[in-house]
């Protein structure tokens, strides 16, 4: 599942690939953008921002976002897809390269100076040299009686959690994710653990939680219900949060796991 980690990792292989690099082609292939063709520009840079990827070329900007089954490949010319050509919606193509994006969710081309519309309410980008911890307590904090759970994924209080990270995080710091913000003790620390794993697993091609990198051992809650945790051996519990604050918002659509032996 695309998430900061992820996406950091993304940004850094297509900027190692193309920046500096001349456009002798660009295939968009979203109609709204279909008549867009960058060209013979340059690209100046490749950024992530949270989960959002941003490839700057001449005077305009590619803002995407993997979601959740959207990815971006590399190719040598002439060499075969590994993904079905229905599922590009755009190609951009070099000297050297072709960067292929897969099923992106989120596609658009935008003119350079309207970067910040679609990414300047992020809050603090947990992989990003904006980082700032005592920013994001802040901004959690202004919502007291969120649960974390939703605290933690909210991309305005910090950026680059995913589902993952959050029941992650919340399983190492003994918490159940429906407990409210305000009853998090020591919310810094949380804060503080989550730079640090994603600042592990930021150049990792299998992210682990646990530190095993073993095909299915990375994870102590996500997707393990009914499994036995792996610390008291009590099965994992699942479920969806939603928000009593605000009705309607949050991510109602993705599951919670936790154990309700080790979290509280």
């Amino acid at each position: 599942m695309p998430e900061g980690d992820t996406v950091y990792r993304t940004a850094k292989n297509l900027g190692s690939a193309l920046t500096g690099a001349v456009l002798t082609g660009c295939d968009v292939r979203v109609p709204r953008y279909a008549t867009v063709d960058l060209t013979g520009e340059t690209i100046d840079t490749v950024a992530s921002r949270g989960k959002h990827l941003l490839i700057r070329a001449g005077g305009s900007v590619i803002h995407s976002h993997l979601k959740m089954e959207g990815a971006w490949h590399l190719y040598a010319p002439g060499s075969r897809w590994r993904r079905p050509a229905f599922e590009a919606r755009i190609v951009l193509r070099t000297a050297d390269w072709q960067a292929v994006g897969f099923a992106l969710g989120t596609l658009e081309i935008l003119p350079r100076d309207q970067e910040e519309e679609v990414v300047g309410y992020l809050g603090p980008d947990l992989l990003g040299d904006d980082w700032d911890a005592s920013e994001a307590v802040r901004r959690m904090e202004t919502e007291p009686e969120r649960p974390i759970g939703l605290a933690l994924l909210d991309q305005r209080n910090l950026a680059g959690i995913g589902n993952v990270y959050r029941n992650e995080l919340c399983f190492l710091r003994g918490v159940l994710p429906t407990r409210p913000v305000a009853e998090v003790e020591d919310l810094p620390r949380m804060v503080d653990l989550a730079k640090r794993t994603l600042e592990a697993n930021k150049n990792r091609v299998e992210r682990t939680l646990t530190g095993d990198t073993r095909n299915g051992r990375q994870d102590w809650v996500y997707g393990r219900t009914g499994r036995p945790c792996r610390r008291c051996g009590t099965p994992i519990r699942g479920g969806t949060l939603a928000d009593p604050v605000q009705p309607g918002r949050g991510a109602t659509d993705r599951e919670i796991y936790w154990c309700p032996r080790c979290q509280r």
